[in-house]
């Protein structure tokens, strides 16, 4: 049956069935189309002048075939049929060239979850905004941020916005269609005191339309990027040591993402790359602890009515109740063990092919009260706000992340304001040493993005967490 999405890329589905043949002419045993289209739009304002405007189209479709563990992948910036003939049968011959052991995606579980339809909210299209329109909001912000705090010395603010219409297709005749929209509006402020330098971010991501664009979400940014500057200026390097950690809720989700998410994204455990790669049915932390990812929260970045393999986004619980019950699987890695995809294989564009990636990824709420409970609790330790970067190992679990801003905790109260730290770890020793969670989750609205030899936009989350012991690197 044609749609508009045929037309938008000039192709019958007469057409897909050919060029999906072809592909598997040299004996290939899976093919898979991915089409975009995709409009992006940057804007970005430095010192109350324009500094950045960029406004383009990326256009064209991924032909991938699998012959047992081989893949050939190839793609066109170009849909006519007579290309994407000739990149099928460059994919195929890649994946047909040396003989490999038989495929199990013929005989794969078949996915049974439903795609959720309402993920992306957009009453406005993007398409429809003018450059014009924007700038005003980047004044506004960068004059709000420079009035609540005068030593702003520096403000850089941007909107970046884009509209990806995808189209897949494969040898199962399955046709999948959706438009993802997206928007990231940020604001970075150095700021001086004295002879004393500080900066910091916020910003907001969503999948959702020009609606989002608010005066209250404008005020929202320009008091996150004010918000604990005394408290920076102020701090200072404690001693060091092993000592409990009280991690905030929302964006310490980074550190369950980087330390332990990726580890359980399924091709690193079939290769026994991960350090989980033989903890499946296991407990690996205390009951009440479930671990998320999530492609189903509405308008998160990390939200898929389908993912880019054509299977409906769904709620996968990788933990429960303290078990690991579940890795993240695409297509192949769901055949490999033999159930069905749990809708995370996810490209970067058409110019990659898929592969297990995370969406929104969060612990759930606990039952161990409140934030002032967990700290409460510590007669020394960190309180860690915010991290900035950080290090990890997949197959060892080691990690190392820098902390933004904290707190001191000395005997169950926040003292002294902390800087120039690390915090040291292992994922799994982490998860195993989480003492209590509290019930205040929060999914992160920034602008995260991950990387795994190719880019794809994620979220995070958590409450409140107390680790009994992580190595603090101070003085």
């Amino acid at each position: 049956m044609e749609n508009s999405y045929n037309g938008l890329f000039g192709i019958s589905t007469e057409e897909l069935d050919k060029i999906i043949s072809e592909a598997l002419r040299a004996g290939g045993d899976w093919c898979d189309l991915f089409f975009e289209y995709s409009l992006n739009s940057d804007l970005a304002l430095r010192d109350g002048a324009v500094n950045t405007a960029r406004h383009d189209v990326d256009y064209g479709c991924g032909i991938r075939v699998l012959k047992g563990e081989k893949t050939g992948y190839a793609y066109s910036e170009s849909t006519r049929y007579e290309d994407l003939l000739a990149a099928a049968r460059t994919a195929g011959s890649i994946a047909t060239a040396c003989p490999g052991i038989p495929s199990a995606l013929k005989d794969a579980p078949v996915c049974t979850a439903k795609a959720k339809l309402d993920l992306y909210p957009m009453e406005r299209d993007w398409a429809e905004v003018e450059t014009a329109e924007l700038v005003p909001v980047l004044v506004k912000l960068e004059k709000l941020v420079k009035e609540k705090d005068s030593r702003a010395e520096k403000v850089r603010v941007s909107i970046s916005h884009n509209v990806r219409k995808i189209m897949m297709y494969n040898s199962l005749h399955e046709l999948c269609c959706e438009t993802r929209p997206t928007c990231d509006i940020s604001v970075s402020v150095t700021f001086r005191q004295g002879n004393a330098i500080d900066s910091n971010r916020a910003s907001r991501s969503l999948m959702a339309g020009a609606e989002m664009i608010s005066e209250g979400l404008i005020e929202e940014l320009a008091c996150e990027a004010v918000k604990g500057t005394d408290e920076r200026f102020e701090a200072k390097r404690p001693k060091g040591g092993q000592m409990s950690v009280v991690l905030a809720a929302g964006a310490s989700g980074i550190l369950l993402h980087e330390a332990m998410g990726h580890a359980f994204e399924a091709d690193f455990n079939r290769k026994g790359q991960s350090v989980f790669s033989d903890k499946m049915g296991g407990r690996i932390c205390r009951k009440g602890i479930n671990i998320v990812d999530d492609g189903t929260v509405k308008a998160s970045r990390g939200a898929c009515i389908y993912d880019d393999e054509g299977i409906p986004g769904q709620k996968t619980y990788m933990v429960t109740d303290g078990v690991l019950t579940s890795y993240l699987h695409d297509r192949i890695s769901a055949a490999y063990y033999k159930l069905p995809p749990t809708g995370n294989g996810r490209r970067e564009s058409f110019r990659y092919h898929p592969i297990p990636r995370m969406r929104t990824t969060y612990m759930e709420s606990g039952t161990d009260g409140s934030l002032q409970d967990l700290i409460g609790s510590v007669k020394r330790g960190i309180y860690v706000d915010s991290f900035t970067n950080g290090e990890v190992k997949i197959g060892e679990g080691d990690f190392t992340f820098f902390v933004k801003s904290g707190f001191l905790i000395e005997n169950g109260r926040l003292t002294m304001p902390v800087k120039d730290i690390n915090v040291i770890g292992n994922g799994p020793q982490a998860l195993a040493d989480i003492e209590a969670v509290a019930s205040d989750l929060k999914i992160d609205g920034g602008t995260w993005t991950c990387g795994k030899g190719q880019s794809v936009q994620v979220s995070c989350g958590m409450p409140s967490v107390l680790v009994s012991k992580l190595t603090i690197g101070g003085e």
